[in-house]
């Protein structure tokens, strides 16, 4: 870990309050009586020349007279660091944290309980530690210092791991139709005659409510060379909802429409439309000879749930490669396959292509575009269909009132040769758009709070299809 010696001492050192009392010499067969700031000078001449045995033992006789010397600890910590210890130095450096008085110590405090970590080979922590040291840097020097120390320990470490959750109003948790009514064939599955024009139910239209979800994707790198890597992936994710109060009044007077008629009533929750993912898989990736790009491929496999029970099984396989056109212009280009066997519904298999561009502009901006063509089989040839979609976003280089700010637009058409209730099949239309704001100002262990407005629109040829989303979404992301 990157960490200039004398740095660290003079933090050290230079965090105590000294007070003038006598303590007897660390020096075995001495009796020589030293000052407080004479042992702790003396200290700091020993780690400064390497000699950490002896500035151990004039730490050690330090906390003899007072076991809550701060500025002992630390430097016991840094010694037994220095002399492989770890365990025992992080037991020094806890001490000196919760004991410290002011943000220079447990600044020290924390740098050194990251380097013990980091030493044994206890990345993760490591990171833990680098963010607690960064949100108490008393200067932007020092937090700079540990932001620097994070990102190497990050590129060492063989786990890494991204945390999101959200909890948001939306306002079509079902992905249930705008319109009231919609010209239909069948009614599940039952031909309808005459007019069908059918007045759409409650549960087949959009039902508000709030979100909450929580994923976790995670990697263990174990193998790595100077050009290639090998990754083992896991991943899980869980999204649920609560309907709002309209949309439980809406189905209550359906079920009550049902009952009158004969029929069981629906009972709807909002843990109907909640689902979850788990998967394993393996990654590759391997840097271009002049650094200029990177090659990847993934594959997972996974099972995926649908309302608490099991949806479907999926086999994923995701090919990519990078590359560097200049050092403001990036290029991707993909190709992927999502084989999925259904325990409910139909079995289907999609295929894409992808390619894209990012960009950052002279001012400081970023902007990015992409192309997608997928098509997709099953053994339904209600879900077979093909798409062509867009997109493309804008990123400020600069902060506006302490926010940053993303913007995305996205477009695609979906053309599906069958439909039960088209003879001419179905078609869709979607738009949509999304402003992400990073609150930058309010910063907690190297994490800020961010908010998202997603909205989009489909128009379908079939009105049971067309579908209006508006969603708004609460997260972090890492300052670093």
């Amino acid at each position: 870990m990157t960490f200039f010696r004398g740095h660290i001492i003079g933090l050290l050192l230079g965090a105590a309050a000294f007070t003038v009392a006598p303590v007897a010499s660390a020096q075995e067969g001495s009796s020589v009586s030293l000052a407080v700031d004479q042992m702790q000078l003396a200290a700091e001449l020993n780690l400064r020349n390497g000699d950490v045995e002896r500035a151990l033992a004039f730490a050690d006789a330090l906390l003899l007279r007072d076991p809550n010397d701060v500025t002992a600890l630390l430097v016991r910590a840094y010694a037994l660091r220095i002399m492989q210890r770890y365990g025992e130095a992080r037991i020094a450096a806890r001490a000196g944290w919760q004991l410290a008085g002011e943000d220079g110590q447990k600044f020290t405090a924390a740098m050194l309980m990251a380097q013990a970590f980091s030493a044994d080979d206890k990345r993760t922590r490591a990171q833990f530690w680098l963010r607690r040291a960064r949100d108490v840097a008393p200067t932007q020097q020092l937090s700079a210092r540990a932001t620097q120390d994070f990102r190497y320990v990050q590129q060492r470490n063989p786990w890494q791991t991204q945390l999101s959750f959200t909890l948001a109003p939306n306002s079509n948790i079902n992905n249930g139709s705008a319109r009231d009514s919609s010209s239909l064939l069948y009614d599940f599955f039952t031909p309808i005659f005459g007019d069908n024009e059918v007045e759409l139910q409650a549960s087949s239209k959009a039902l508000s409510g709030v979100e909450a979800g929580l994923s976790v994707q995670s990697r263990y790198r174990f193998r790595q060379t100077e050009f290639r890597a090998h990754d083992l992936r896991l991943g899980m994710s869980y999204r649920t909802y609560r309907l709002s109060q309209s949309a439980r009044a809406d189905l209550a007077e359906e079920d009550a429409e049902r009952v009158i008629r004969g029929e069981p009533a629906g009972g709807i929750t909002g843990s109907d439309f909640a689902y979850g993912t788990v998967q394993l898989g393996y990654g590759f990736r391997q840097l271009r000879q002049d650094r200029r790009g990177e090659f990847s491929a993934v594959a997972d496999v996974g099972q995926t749930f649908y309302g608490g029970a099991r949806y479907n099984s999926f086999l994923r396989a995701q090919l990519g490669q990078s590359y560097y056109a200049s050092r403001s212009t990036k290029l991707d280009f993909g190709l992927s396959g999502d084989l999925r066997q259904a325990q409910r519904g139909g079995d289907q298999n999609t295929y894409s292509f992808d390619t894209g561009m990012s960009r950052k502009l002279a001012n400081g901006d970023g902007l990015f575009t992409g192309l997608s063509l997928s098509t997709a089989t099953s053994d339904r040839a209600r879900l077979e269909y093909d798409e062509v979609a867009l997109r493309g976003g804008y990123v400020l280089g600069r902060e506006v009132m302490g926010t940053g700010l993303r913007f995305g637009l996205n477009t695609s058409f979906r053309d599906y040769d069958v439909s039960p209730h088209d003879p001419s099949g179905r078609r869709e239309f979607e738009i949509g758009a999304e402003v992400t704001a990073t609150f930058r100002q309010i910063d907690y262990l190297g994490f800020n709070p961010t908010l998202s407005l997603r909205a989009s629109h489909t128009d379908s040829n079939i009105g049971l299809y067309d579908v209006n989303r508006v969603a708004l979404s609460i997260g972090i992301a890492s300052a670093f």
